[in-house]
Order: structure tokens, then C-alpha cells, then sequence
């Protein structure tokens, strides 16, 4: 009979055991499910950040965000995804929202103060800037510090906003140039020519800074082309924007002559220029 006893406890043990080592084993596979879900949805994040049509990643974060609702980086999805959209409003409505969250950084009020600035909303891009700490020191932060005391015409502030941002950044030529369009703004044409010209320096497939460059020395009665990387089209284009900077300056002949050069360059019919020299003529 005793050993009837120990028997039945022995099974009952090895029951439990048993039991036990199955519910083990189910939680070990559902945290290995949650695992994989989490690794998922990061890569779908990804994936909708960088290569999905913008309004069908819209789409997508507001689906998650229903579900999870104060996940962080689902309301940031869906507020890159809404100004990759052009949907400047609602992205900047949305960047509102994800800076409320609680794991909110400054760098999403950084990216609140960009998305204000295209929507048009300067007055809240300068207070959302002002508002983030001065030990907060990037590239971005400083490079809409200067945007928006550009709109504000203080120019000193702007070019020492401007020279932080070139250093905070190994890719500074479009900040270069738009420094550049800022002295070309106040009429500083010869500072805004060595901008342009550090710029394209930095980056010779910038075409926004080579045709700037070329304004800035036409409004100094410069109408020779710089010595940048260009093709046929390029030079083309240049000549034509060179021919108008001339035509304004007063000197139409030397723009006449700009604008044949242009024609002639252009690999194809040039209907830009074709049409400014008719009009000049006539």
C-alpha cells in the first residue's frame, strides 16, 4: 500500500512536471512570436519611410497608430509620411500630436519647427525652436535657426546659424547654397558668389547653386561663365540664365548674344531662350 502511495505521488509529480514544462515551452514560443512581430514591424516601418508611395504609407500608420495609439514611432511614421506626401498641414498637425507623447524627443520638435516652416506657420517654427534646449546641437536645429531669421531679415543671426550648420554637417552644400540665396537676397553679391562657388566645390552635380552662382555674378556685370563641372544642356542653361541677368542689368545686346550662344549650345531645340530672343528682336 505504501509503495501504491509513492507511486501515485510520483506520477502525479511527473504530471506536473510535465505540464509545467509545456507551459515553459508556450511561453518561450510566444515570446519568440512577439519578438519576430517587433523585428516586423520595424522593418515595414522602414520599409514605408523609405521606399512605399508616401500616401499609402499614410495609410498604413494610421492603421497602426488605431491599434496602438501612443506608440511613438508609429506617429512618427505617419508624420514623415505626410510631409513626404506634400501634405505640409497635416504633417505639421501630426508632428504636433507626436511631440505631446511621452517618449517625444527633441529631435521630433526639431522636425516640428521643419514641418511649421512648410506649412507657412513662422511664428510657431521660431517659438518651437526657441523652445528646445541650446545643448541640443545639430545640423538640422541650426539650419532652420537660420531659415527662419533669413524670414526675419536678421541677418547677422542667420550667418552665424548658417556657418553652425555648415560645421555640424559632411554634406554642406546645399546649406552653402541656400547661405549663398541669402546674400544674393541683401545684395551681398560678391559673399554670395563664394558661396555658391564653395558649394558646387562641395558638390558638382548641384545645378541649383551653379545657375545661382551665375545670377550672382551677372548682378555684378560678370557675364562669363564660371568654371564649373557642366554638360551641354548645363551650359545651355547657364548661358540663358546669364542672357536674362544681362537683359535686366540693362546690357540687352551682350543678353542677344548670350541667348544665340545659348541656342547653339542646347543639344535640342532650346524653346526657352528661342522664345527671348524673339521677343527681343521683335
Amino acid at each position: 500500500m505504501r509503495h501504491k502511495s509513492v507511486l501515485i505521488s510520483l506520477l502525479a509529480g511527473a504530471s506536473m512536471l510535465a505540464a509545467c514544462a509545456e507551459q515553459s515551452a508556450e511561453e518561450t514560443v510566444e515570446r519568440a512570436f512577439q519578438d519576430v512581430n517587433v523585428i516586423d514591424d520595424a522593418n515595414l516601418n522602414d520599409v514605408m519611410l523609405t521606399v512605399a508611395d508616401p500616401n499609402e504609407a499614410v495609410t498604413y500608420f494610421k492603421r497602426v497608430i488605431s491599434e496602438q495609439p501612443n506608440n511613438v514611432e508609429f506617429h512618427r511614421g505617419l508624420s514623415q509620411s505626410l510631409i513626404r506626401a506634400k501634405r505640409n498641414d497635416e504633417g505639421a498637425a501630426a508632428w504636433q500630436k507626436t511631440v505631446s507623447l511621452p517618449d517625444a524627443t527633441n529631435e521630433d520638435r526639431v522636425e516640428l519647427a521643419d514641418a511649421m516652416i512648410r506649412s507657412g506657420n513662422w511664428a510657431g517654427a521660431e517659438k518651437t525652436l526657441t523652445a528646445i534646449p541650446p545643448t541640443h546641437e545639430t545640423f538640422k536645429r541650426y539650419r532652420l535657426e537660420a531659415i527662419v531669421a533669413d524670414s526675419k531679415q536678421q541677418w547677422k543671426k542667420a550667418d552665424s546659424f548658417y556657418e553652425i550648420a555648415v560645421g555640424l554637417t559632411t554634406k554642406p552644400a546645399p546649406v552653402l547654397n541656400n547661405w549663398g540665396y541669402s546674400k544674393l537676397t541683401r545684395g551681398a553679391y560678391k559673399d554670395a558668389e563664394r558661396l555658391f562657388n564653395s558649394a558646387v566645390t562641395q558638390d558638382g552635380t548641384l545645378f541649383t547653386a551653379k545657375n545661382n552662382l551665375v545670377l550672382a555674378r551677372g548682378a555684378q556685370r560678370n557675364y562669363n561663365l564660371p568654371v564649373v563641372p557642366m554638360d551641354q544642356t548645363e551650359r545651355a542653361q547657364l548661358l540663358h540664365t546669364m542672357a536674362l541677368s544681362a537683359i535686366k542689368q540693362g546690357d540687352v545686346e551682350t543678353g542677344k548674344g548670350l541667348l544665340r550662344e545659348a541656342i547653339d549650345t542646347h543639344p535640342q531645340h532650346f524653346e526657352a531662350a528661342a522664345r527671348s530672343l524673339a521677343a527681343l528682336e521683335a
